[in-house]
């Protein structure tokens, strides 16, 4: 049974990686919001839920760091190695909070947020790290900027659609992922 358990979480991670890659190449024809929808967020913060913690970190890292070494988008520094640092986050709290916060269906309100939020730090003292390193700065103003101001509509389908598909689906992979 255990091997059932790890075999189904593999085969569901790398069904999340594969979403994460694909998923641009739907927004990316809305260019006025399609960057904004955040479409890599949403398989990793799936697969936090769905695979735990250690998966959900190694598709967050995975996701952007695929993409921009196949296709050179998002470019590779800082912004694919940012990104890979906050969805990295995005999926080990996400799939950590799921794991240890009481089983209830509601619980998931709790966890998304909490998982947004340290990801969003996370990906500020990357940029921070990144542009130090370039001898450049990140002011708290491009922070703002990226993390919540340009980054609203995801946040809006992320708080609206994640709750959603982890209640709905969550009863048909439940042989004891969590």
């Amino acid at each position: 049974m255990i091997q059932h358990k790890k075999l189904q979480r593999m085969v569901l991670s790398a069904l999340f990686v594969a979403l994460a890659y694909v998923l641009p190449f739907l927004t990316g024809q809305i260019p006025e919001i399609g960057a904004m929808l955040c479409p890599m967020h949403i398989p990793v913060l799936l697969c936090g839920y769905f695979c735990g913690p250690a998966w959900g970190a190694v598709v967050g890292i995975a996701a952007p760091l695929l993409r921009s070494l196949t296709l050179g988008m998002p470019p590779p520094f800082p912004t694919a190695v940012c990104m890979a640092a906050e969805l990295a986050a995005y999926g080990a709290i996400a799939g950590w909070l799921h794991r240890h916060l009481p089983a209830r269906r509601g619980f998931v309100y709790v966890s998304l947020p909490a998982a947004m939020i340290v990801g969003r730090l996370v990906w500020g003292l990357a940029m921070t790290v990144c542009m130090g390193f370039g001898g450049g700065s990140f002011p708290l103003s491009a922070f703002l900027s990226g993390a919540v101001l340009n980054a609203v509509p995801g946040i809006i389908l992320q708080l609206v659609l994640i709750p959603v598909l982890v209640m709905t689906l969550k009863p048909l992979t439940e042989s004891g992922t969590r």
